[in-house]
C-alpha cells in the first residue's frame, strides 16, 4: 500500500519482502537509492540491525523509521545517525512529505552522498 501511495507522489520506490532481502537490494542499487523506510520490528531481525547493515554499505544512508514502539526505540537509533521517524499511525501526506524532507537534505561536507557514492564494503547481518 505504502508503494502505491508513494508512486501516487512521483516517488521510485524499490521494496523488498525481507530484512535480508532490503540489505542485498541495498547493496546492489545504493546509488539509486535516496532513502530508506525501514520498519523497527521484522521477522529475520531488528530494523536496528538492519539499520547497522545499511550504514555498513554506505554511513551517510538516509533512513526512515517506520514505528508503533516506543520513541525510546527510534531516540537510540537517532544517535546511531537515524535520519528521522514515524510514529504509527500517520498519514500519507506526513509519510510523503518525510521521505521528500529526506531525499532532498543537503549532503554534509565530508559525507559521501548516497546518490553518487557507497562504500566498497559488503554488509552482512
Amino acid at each position: 500500500m505504502l508503494k502505491t501511495a508513494l508512486e501516487c507522489y512521483g516517488f521510485k520506490v524499490h521494496t523488498a519482502s525481507s530484512a535480508i532481502e532490503a540489505i542485498k537490494l541495498y547493496e546492489e542499487r545504493c546509488r539509486d537509492i535516496g532513502m530508506v523506510l525501514l520498519d523497527y520490528l521484522l521477522p529475520e531481525m531488528s530494523g536496528e540491525l538492519v539499520f547497522e547493515n545499511l550504514q555498513r554499505v554506505n554511513p551517510d544512508v538516509r533512513v526512515v523509521l517506520l514505528t508503533g514502539c516506543e520513541e525510546s526505540v527510534a531516540d537510540e537509533m537517532l544517535k546511531k545517525g537515524l535520519w528521522g521517524y514515524l510514529q504509527k499511525p500517520f498519514d500519507l501526506p506526513e509519510l510523503a512529505q518525510r521521505v521528500r524532507d529526506a531525499i532532498n537534505a543537503p549532503v554534509l561536507a565530508g559525507s559521501a552522498s548516497p546518490l553518487t557514492e557507497c562504500s566498497s564494503g559488503t554488509a552482512r547481518p
